[in-house]
């Protein structure tokens, strides 16, 4: 088995923390992945080789040990460096696809014992990773996905609070087990994307109101759009631009404590008038004296 050098199949820096190696892999995965590329034998390989790139760099032994070793990284695996009862990434699609009649790169062979030296007795299989992406309101209220695996399907549900990051394990869902072992598990990854509205900080939401120069000024009322519905907040006199009104708990529900909520920091921008009539510049020009009296 020739050397790889991972961090060029991911696309990233040798330096790169486990955040970025998980953004490079899963723009790559949904590139490359076979049911994006039917038939594409280049393609499939291509995607083969960022999960096996993925499998080392998102283990921090794993890629600690790869560091260390260089180009003898790939004596150090044909040697059996790598036990095959280690645990580690697999992006689940079409099994068949990906891995079936063979086709397992001898990296993958190392790591699920096909060489010399397999593990016998009845053996949990492999734990699975799958990346979803929801919108930020299925993230506050809960949703559910209908996922497809060894050719059945699986109603998962999501629950409300999961935020970028999180996983949803699903029970038995993952590689087969060996020799009258269990089955893995499955875990969604959840994704939540950007909202045009709303920006996420943990269970706090931030969003932002426009006002004219006068409201600013004087104070008034103005409506605010929530998650749920629309609330109308008080502005107070001479409120300055960029101000943060707090509305509590009109934020995300907490993962594991439904009846509590983060805020909601409505962030005040004052818009001011792009033109005067003369009697508006003749008010303003008293108004200007008067401060200076």
């Amino acid at each position: 088995m020739d050397y790889k050098d991972y961090y060029k199949v991911l696309g990233v820096k040798r330096d790169a923390d486990a955040e970025e190696i998980r953004k490079a892999f899963r723009k790559l995965a949904r590139q490359y992945h076979p049911d994006a590329n039917p038939d594409d034998k280049a393609a499939e390989a291509r995607f083969k080789e960022i999960s096996e790139a993925y499998e080392v760099l998102n283990d921090p032994e794993k890629r600690r040990k790869y560091d260390q070793l260089g180009a003898d990284w790939a004596r150090y695996q044909n040697t059996g460096g790598a036990s095959p009862n280690m645990g580690g990434f697999n992006y689940q699609g079409n099994l068949n696809d990906l891995f079936g009649s063979g086709g397992f790169s001898d990296f993958f062979e190392q790591f699920f014992g096909r060489g010399t030296g397999t593990a016998t007795g009845p053996r949990k299989g492999r734990d699975v990773e799958s990346p979803v992406q929801i919108t930020l309101e299925e993230a506050a209220r809960g949703t559910s996905r209908m996922l497809v695996t060894e050719g059945h399907e699986v109603q998962v549900k999501i629950p409300a609070g999961v935020d970028t990051g999180s996983r949803v394990r699903i029970t038995g869902q993952g590689q087969p087990g060996r020799g009258g072992g269990a089955s893995g598990d499955m875990y969604l990854v959840i994704e939540v994307m950007p909202h045009t509205r709303f920006e996420r900080q943990g269970d706090d939401l931030f969003t932002n109101v426009e006002i004219p120069l006068y409201t600013a000024i004087l104070g008034g009322k103005v409506d605010v759009q929530t998650l749920d519905n629309v609330v109308q907040i008080a502005i107070p006199e001479c409120t300055q631009n960029g101000k943060l009104i707090r509305l509590k708990g009109r934020g995300m529900p907490h993962l594991k404590a439904k009846d509590k909520h983060g805020d909601l920091f409505v962030r005040v921008k004052v818009i001011l008038p792009t033109h005067l009539s003369d009697e508006e510049r003749h008010l303003f020009e008293q108004l200007q004296a008067l401060r200076h009296m």
